[in-house]
C-alpha cells in the first residue's frame, strides 16, 4: 500500500515496539504509531513513509483499547519523559515483563519452554508515581527571550516546558520554578547548541527521600555564575536544602555533567537511606532514582547471591556501593569497582558511614581491575560477581575474565533487557576449549521506572562445570 506524508488512515493497534510505540497494518504495511496503545483502534496521520514501514501519530482514537487511560499529566504526549502513560499500569507491567522475555529469547538465544520457570512475575508500585529523587532538566529560551526548562520532546532536543512533572518526588517543581526566576531576573542565557553561546545547560536537582536533604547542581558553559550569591542565599530558603555546586561543561557534547564541580554550599553530597544503611551521593555519583524500588531489587539481588557469610564477592560497576554495603553484612569480603572517582570516595565513605570493614573499593574499568586483581592474587577465590553495568553492558573482556576466573555464582542487574541478554548468551554459551558456562536460573524483572518503557532486571547465573582449577588469566 502506498502512502504519502499527511495520509490519513484508520487501523487497528495490535502491538507495541519496545519503545512504546502502537503498530498497527494499513493493508500489510506496518505503522509505528506514537501515543497509541495495543487494542485502539484510531486515525492516524503518517508522518514519515518508507519503503517497508512508516511511522504516523494519532489524530482522532476512533475506539479506545480497554487497557486506554487519560495520562496523569498534560504533556504526556509532546515529552519524551513518559512513553506509557495511556497505558493502564498492570497494562504496562505486562507490557515490560513481555519485552524482557523476548528480549531474551530473540537476542538471549533462550526457548520459551525454558524461560517459563526461570523468568518470574515483574514487581511493580503500588503507586507508580512521583518516585523519582533526580532529575537532570535542560534550559532552553522561549520565542519570546525567556528562558524555559523542561524535558525534551521525543526524538529532539526541543524543550517542552515544564512547570510540574507527576514522576519527580514533591519539592522539584519549587526549586525549578526558583531557578528560572533567578535566571530571567538576571538575564542569565540558556546555553544554545548549534551556536556553543549561553550559559546554563542543565539542573541537577536531587532528593534524598531519608534524610529529607535537597542537592542542586547547575551545569554552566563556563566557570563562573553571576549573582551565585543570591542564588544560593534564595535555595537555602528550601527547608532541608543542603548542597549547592557548579558543574564545569564547556563541550561541544551531548553529555550532561562536566567533571569538574565548583561548591557554592554544603559538604558536596546529600545522605540519603535505604533500609537501614546510609549513603552520602555527590553530584556526579550514580545513584538508583526510585528509592522504594531500589529496596526491592537489592533485596532481590541478595537473595540471588544466596551468601552464607564465607563468601569473597566482587561488585563490578558498583557506583556509590550501595550494591556492595547490601552484600557486605552477609559476606567474608566485598571488593567494589567503578570507574568514576567521586563516586568511589562516596563508596568509602558510605563504609564507614554503616560501620562496614569489610568492603574495599577500587577506583578502575571492571574489565581491566578484576582480572588484573585476580591474576596477582591466584590464592584468593572470587566465589560470587555482581554486575551492575550501564546501559550498554558489560564490556565483553570482563565477560572473558568471568568465564576465566569462574565465580560460583553470577548475579546480574541491569537496566536494559536488551545488552542483558546479550550478555546472558555470551556467559551461558561459555568458553568451549576450557568447559566453563553458566546456566541461567532466574530473572527478575522490577519496575523501576513506571510510565515509561525502562525496567530493571536482577539476573541469577550459576557454574554449570565442576572444575575446580582456573584459566589463566
Amino acid at each position: 500500500m502506498a502512502l504519502q506524508k499527511n495520509d490519513r488512515i484508520t487501523i487497528s493497534i495490535t502491538d507495541m515496539t519496545e519503545n512504546g510505540e502502537g503498530i498497527g497494518r494499513a493493508g500489510g504495511y506496518p505503522l509505528f504509531v506514537k501515543d497509541a496503545v495495543i487494542g485502539d483502534r484510531v486515525e492516524v496521520i503518517v508522518t514519515k513513509p518508507g519503503k517497508t514501514y512508516g511511522f504516523g501519530r494519532v489524530s482522532a482514537v476512533l475506539a479506545p483499547s480497554p487497557d486506554r487511560v487519560s495520562p496523569l499529566c498534560p504533556l504526556a504526549a509532546p515529552c519524551g519523559g513518559c512513553q506509557l502513560q495511556a497505558l493502564s499500569y498492570p497494562a504496562q507491567l505486562a507490557f515490560k515483563e513481555n519485552k524482557v522475555r523476548q528480549h531474551l529469547i530473540r537476542l538471549g538465544g533462550f526457548d520459551e519452554a525454558h524461560l517459563s520457570s526461570r523468568l518470574l512475575p515483574i514487581l511493580g508500585m503500588e503507586d507508580p508515581w512521583h518516585y523519582r529523587n533526580k532529575a537532570q532538566i535542560p534550559f532552553g529560551k522561549d520565542k519570546d527571550g525567556r528562558v524555559i526548562a523542561g524535558y525534551y520532546a521525543g526524538r529532539s532536543h526541543r524543550i517542552v516546558p515544564m512547570e510540574h512533572c507527576a514522576l519527580n518526588q514533591d519539592g522539584f517543581d519549587e526549586i525549578l520554578s526558583l531557578l528560572l526566576a533567578f535566571a530571567n531576573e538576571f538575564h542569565i542565557a540558556p546555553y544554545d547548541e548549534e551556536s556553543g553561546s549561553g550559559l546554563l545547560r542543565h539542573a541537577l536537582i536531587r532528593h534524598a527521600r531519608g534524610s529529607g536533604q535537597w542537592m542542586v547542581c547547575l551545569v554552566i558553559n563556563g566557570r563562573k555564575l553571576p549573582h551565585a550569591d543570591e542564588l544560593v542565599r534564595r535555595l537555602l530558603k528550601i527547608p532541608g536544602m543542603t548542597d549547592i555546586s557548579l558543574s564545569v561543561n564547556t563541550a561541544r557534547t551531548n553529555v550532561i555533567l562536566g567533571q569538574e564541580i565548583l561548591f557554592l554550599h554544603g559538604p558536596g553530597y546529600i545522605t540519603e537511606t535505604i533500609a537501614d544503611l546510609s549513603f552520602r551521593v555527590s553530584p556526579l555519583a550514580f545513584f538508583q532514582v526510585n528509592p522504594a524500588q531500589t529496596e526491592v531489587l537489592y533485596a532481590k539481588a541478595l537473595e540471588f547471591a544466596g551468601l552464607g557469610g564465607t563468601e569473597n564477592v566482587w561488585d563490578l560497576y558498583c557506583g556509590t556501593g550501595t550494591i556492595s554495603l547490601f552484600l557486605a553484612r552477609h559476606a567474608a569480603r566485598v571488593k567494589g569497582v567503578e570507574i568514576v572517582a567521586p563516586a568511589i570516595e562516596n563508596a568509602r565513605q558510605n563504609a564507614a558511614l554503616n560501620g562496614i570493614t569489610n568492603a574495599d573499593f577500587f577506583v578502575g574499568k571492571s574489565e581491566e581491575i578484576f582480572p588484573d586483581y585476580v591474576r596477582a592474587h591466584p590464592e584468593e577465590t572470587a566465589d560470587v560477581v555482581v554486575l551492575d553495568p550501564p546501559r550498554k553492558g558489560c564490556d565483553p573482556a570482563l565477560l572473558e575474565a568471568l568465564l576465566a576466573c569462574r565465580p560460583e555464582r553470577i548475579v546480574y542487574v541491569s537496566c536494559n533487557s536488551a545488552t542483558l541478554a546479550r550478555d546472558l548468551k555470551i556467559l551461558t554459551a561459555g568458553d568451549q576449549e576450557e568447559g566453563s558456562r553458566y546456566r541461567l536460573e532466574l530473572v527478575q524483572p522490577v519496575d523501576m521506572f513506571p510510565q515509561t518503557v525502562s525496567c530493571e532486571c536482577a539476573a541469577l547465573l550459576t557454574r554449570e562445570d565442576n572444575a575446580s582449577s582456573r584459566k589463566s588469566i
